[in-house]
């Protein structure tokens, strides 16, 4: 069965007031199985927009994540939040499907430094990625072309398209959650001269709103 992802972007207007909401979720977290794999931290925006802080909160199931949104507790905690802050929130169902073909890390390219295998206690990295696809014909050829080079980086993909709601605020069509064995291998695939040449085939085809985010290894509850 495909996980579900909650997937919040926060602008934070009052850090403070914020606390409160953060101190009020942890025990709804917990009851509904939710594991938080990015919560704030180090990110890059690599293409388009963003807001300030990043979230991605696994879950068991798309039905379990959603019923943690709508749960009685959790909607006791979420105007503990409202005044302090500003949220395009999605949730939506993981990707079963095909994964890229893990290849042995990448030697470093012309102008690049090497990036080497991550050390085992490295934090992950991941894709964050809202897109509208305008050419779904022409977008194709770049959906085939990027596993390549993902796969050579270690990455996976959590998320890639399928079924989800907005709960709150707007968020692109089209959402993508990769996940590679550190912040570092994320960012060295996405500069890789294999994947710009897989971008280059949505150039005009879509319209990419991209982070790349480094993961959470702090206590969970």
């Amino acid at each position: 069965m495909p996980k579900g992802y909650w997937i919040p972007h926060i602008d934070v207007d009052d850090p403070e007031g914020y606390k409160a909401y953060m101190a009020a979720t942890p025990d709804v977290h917990r009851k509904y199985g939710g594991r938080a794999l990015v919560r704030g931290g180090t990110f890059e925006l690599m293409e388009g927009r963003a807001r300030s802080r990043h979230v991605v909160r696994e879950f068991p199931d798309y039905t379990a994540a959603l019923a943690c949104y709508r749960s009685p507790e959790y909607q006791r905690a979420k105007p503990l939040r409202l005044p302090h802050s500003a949220i395009d929130f999605l949730i939506i169902e993981g990707h079963e499907g095909a994964q890229p073909s893990p290849l042995p890390f990448p030697p470093p390219q012309a102008g690049e430094g090497r990036v080497g295998a991550p050390a085992s206690d490295a934090r992950k990295g991941y894709w964050i990625a809202h897109i509208d696809v305008t050419e779904p014909e022409g977008y194709k050829a770049y959906m085939v072309a990027d596993m390549a080079p993902i796969g050579t980086h270690g990455g996976r993909f959590l998320v890639r398209g399928g079924k989800h709601e907005v709960v709150e605020g707007s968020v692109r069509s089209r959402s993508v959650v990769i996940e590679f064995p550190s912040y570092a291998a994320a960012l060295a695939c996405y500069r890789s001269e294999g994947y710009q040449a897989a971008a280059a085939h949505r150039k005009d085809r879509a319209e990419f709103d991209l982070i790349i985010a480094e993961g959470y290894d702090g206590p969970q509850y």
